[in-house]
């Protein structure tokens, strides 16, 4: 059993008119939205290059950590006296921890530059966003 439609007697734009919405410019909302696109794509760039950037500084890190290692394992195994070991030991130790700590420092450096990229590119076009839509309201308006 069909049902009728019961919206198909209903002219909806006689209610818009007396509802004076806004008429909007189409074209200025589908190049908003184009803007907008472009923007995520610039954001998805500059985020993947960051994350390019740390991954290859991270690779380095790690190829050059095994090298020393292996540095330091035959430096060990070279040295006669314990006490001589003991102190090479401590002093390598250190040297570790210090360039640990200064490799954490230019990763997170590496980082806070993407992510300002980043944000720097969705905030600009934030803010153009917001003036487009005040543009459209106010020749709307007009």
């Amino acid at each position: 059993m069909a049902t009728a439609n019961p919206f198909a007697a209903v002219d909806f734009s006689k209610y818009m008119a007396e509802m004076k919405v806004p008429m909007f410019d189409v074209n200025k909302v589908v190049a908003a939205q184009q803007k907008n696109l472009d923007a995520l794509t610039a954001v998805n760039k500059a985020a993947a290059a960051g994350a390019r950037q740390v991954f290859e500084r991270q690779v380095a890190i790690a190829r050059d950590n095994v090298a020393e290692l292996t540095e330091i394992l035959q430096a060990l195994a070279a040295e006669g006296a314990p006490d001589a070991k003991v102190a090479r030991q401590a002093e390598l130790t250190k040297e570790g921890y210090e360039r640990a700590v200064a490799n954490l420092k230019e990763l997170n450096a590496v980082m806070a530059k993407a992510n300002n990229a980043v944000f720097d590119l969705l905030s600009k076009r934030f803010v153009e966003g917001l003036d487009e839509v005040k543009g459209l309201v106010e020749s709307a308006a007009k």
